[in-house]
C-alpha cells in the first residue's frame, strides 16, 4: 500500500458494510493495492453523517434493500433506505468534496415483467416504468442524485441485470440446487441478460479509473437461457442433467396464467449495444462464470 499522502493513490469509500457487491468489489480491488485504498462504512445508524468524506475521491454507494418485497408494510422503509439515504449520501459526498459518486441501481426500474412466450428487449429509448416500490425507490434515488452532476462532481448510475457469482443470493442459487438434484429439466429457449460479479467489479473499477458520469447498463456478453444455465451448472458438478421439450407446451400455456413460469423462463434483455464500453470489462465468459461461481475453477 502506498502512503496516504501519495497523490496517485485513489481513495474509495464503500457505503454499506457487508453487502455482497461491496465486499466483492473490495476483494477484486486487492489486485491494485498500489493504486487504490478502500474503506467501508456501515449505514445502519446515523454515525455515517459525522464521517469526513473529504479525504475520498470516490463514494461507492451500495447500501440498500436488495430484495423485492410485496409487503405494503415495507414500502416506507424501501423509500427511506433506497431513495432518501442514497440522496442524502450523495449530497454529503458532494458537499464534503468527493469527486465521484457511484450508485448501484437495477434493471428493475424498467419493471419486472417478462414472459415465456414474448421477448422483451430494453433499449436506450425504453422509458423506466417500475412495477413495485423496490423499482420505484431505485428510480427516485436516481432522479435525486443525477442533478448533482457538475464539472467537479461526477455521478454514475449503474443499472445491472441479475447479478450472480459465488455467494450470491436470489434466483441463481435456487437454480444451482435444482441443477444438482433433478435428472431432467425443461428445454425452453428463453433469453435473459445477466452479469457475473467479477465482470461487474471490473466495470466499476473502470468507471472510477476513467472518472465517468452517466447511466450505464453492463451485462455479460452472452444472453443466458434458463435451461442452458441449468445444464452448465450440472456439468460443472460432473453431472449430466437431461433437457426435455416434453413440458414445453404446458409451460407456455401456463405462462398466460401464472407468474412463476414467467419468472423462471421469461425473456428480458438489454439490447447489446447499450452495454458496450470503450474498455473490455467482461473478464469472464458465461461458461467460466458458472465454473467460478460453482467453485470449480
Amino acid at each position: 500500500m502506498q502512503e496516504e499522502g501519495d497523490a496517485t493513490l485513489k481513495k474509495i469509500l464503500i457505503t454499506g458494510a457487508n453487502s455482497y457487491i461491496g465486499t466483492s468489489f473490495e476483494k477484486w480491488m486487492q489486485k491494485w493495492t498500489k493504486d487504490y485504498s478502500i474503506d467501508t462504512i456501515d449505514m445502519k445508524d446515523g454515525s455515517w453523517e459525522r464521517k469526513d468524506f473529504s479525504k475520498y475521491d470516490v463514494v461507492f454507494h451500495v447500501a440498500g434493500i436488495a430484495h423485492v418485497s410485496t409487503d405494503p408494510n415495507m414500502e416506507d422503509l424501501y423509500y427511506k433506505v433506497n431513495r432518501d439515504l442514497t440522496i442524502e449520501t450523495a449530497m454529503k459526498a458532494k458537499a464534503d468534496g468527493a469527486r465521484q459518486f457511484v450508485f448501484m441501481s437495477s434493471i428493475i426500474v424498467y419493471g419486472d415483467s417478462s414472459h415465456i412466450n414474448h421477448k422483451r428487449v430494453i433499449d436506450k429509448n425504453t422509458v423506466p416504468e417500475p412495477s413495485n416500490f423496490y423499482g420505484k425507490s431505485k428510480l427516485e434515488a436516481e432522479e435525486g442524485i443525477l442533478p448533482l452532476q457538475d464539472n467537479s462532481f461526477n455521478v454514475v448510475v449503474i443499472r445491472p441485470p441479475m447479478i450472480f457469482g459465488k455467494g450470491s443470493k436470489g434466483n441463481y442459487p435456487k437454480l444451482s440446487r435444482i441443477a444438482q438434484k433433478l435428472p431432467i429439466f425443461p428445454d425452453i429457449k428463453n433469453e435473459r441478460s445477466m452479469l457475473h460479479i467479477d465482470n461487474l467489479c471490473e466495470f466499476i473499477r473502470l468507471m472510477i479509473v476513467n472518472e465517468e458520469s452517466d447511466v450505464f447498463y453492463p451485462q455479460n456478453r452472452e444472453y443466458v437461457g434458463t435451461s442452458q444455465l441449468v445444464k452448465l451448472i450440472s456439468e460443472a458438478h460432473g453431472k449430466n442433467i437431461r433437457l426435455t421439450k416434453v413440458f414445453n407446451g404446458a409451460l407456455r400455456l401456463m405462462g398466460d396464467f401464472t407468474g412463476a413460469v414467467n419468472k423462471a423462463f421469461g425473456n428480458l434483455v438489454y439490447e447489446k449495444s447499450m452495454s458496450e464500453y470503450k474498455e473490455d470489462y467482461r473478464v469472464r465468459d458465461l461458461e467460466e462464470s458458472v465454473r467460478v461461481t460453482e467453485g470449480r475453477d
